[in-house]
């Protein structure tokens, strides 16, 4: 359980639906990212880390490899609800990095398999120049060479693409705007109050 990291309430994370739509679930990524595996990237989870905002969370599937990885994608993916404190952000770019953490440990093994295929694909420095054309580390790349490489997947005639960036767009964007302290910023404005009060799903931790 994350200490200093919010929990994951608030978060639907729709498994079944997620599995349908077949995140890069085809022997074309067994075989690219075959390299990836083979060249030592690390897959074992990160354990407790302490990030720069403070907060403290456990990761039990996220490697420290995916976290560097992801502290490039989340900002741009939902930069328009970040706040503009520079401490309040890096807060909420760490706590929506570790429920995905927490939503991705409970996706079961299948999804678990190919989404670790995406991550390595991307954390290997060959496919991540090849097939992202990001030319520099993750932690050095720039938010417009992100940007770039999330509209060339979303808008690429490969549908292996095109699954890639719907699963990476919609895991982050679940574990930020699902989060009940982001609700308002979709709209959302939260389950109506006699059951807020009332239904025993709500009244837990």
């Amino acid at each position: 359980m994350a200490s200093g990291v919010q929990s994951s309430e608030g978060i639907a994370m729709d498994r079944r639906g997620f599995l349908r739509a077949g995140l890069l679930g085809t022997a074309a990524l067994s075989t690219i990212s075959l390299g990836a595996s083979l060249s030592g990237c690390a897959t074992t989870p990160a354990g407790t880390v302490a990030h720069a905002s403070g907060a403290t969370a456990e990761y039990r599937f996220l490697t420290r490899d995916d976290l560097v990885l992801l502290r490039a994608l989340v900002p741009v993916i939902v930069a328009p609800g970040l706040p503009q404190d520079p401490t309040a952000r890096q807060a909420a770019i760490d706590g929506t990095i570790a429920r995905m953490d927490q939503g991705i440990y409970f996706f079961g093994p299948a999804n678990q398999h190919e989404l670790r295929k995406l991550f390595d694909l991307l954390n290997f420095s060959v496919t991540r120049v090849t097939l992202a054309r990001v030319w520099s580390s993750w932690d050095n790349a720039s938010p417009e060479a992100v940007n770039a490489f999330l509209n060339r997947w979303r808008d690429s005639n490969i549908g292996l693409f095109n699954k890639a960036y719907i699963g990476l767009t919609k895991l982050t964007n679940v574990s930020f705007y699902g989060y009940r302290t982001n609700w308002h910023l979709s709209g959302y404005p939260g389950p109506p109050q006699p059951e807020l009060q009332t239904l025993p799903q709500f009244q837990a931790s």
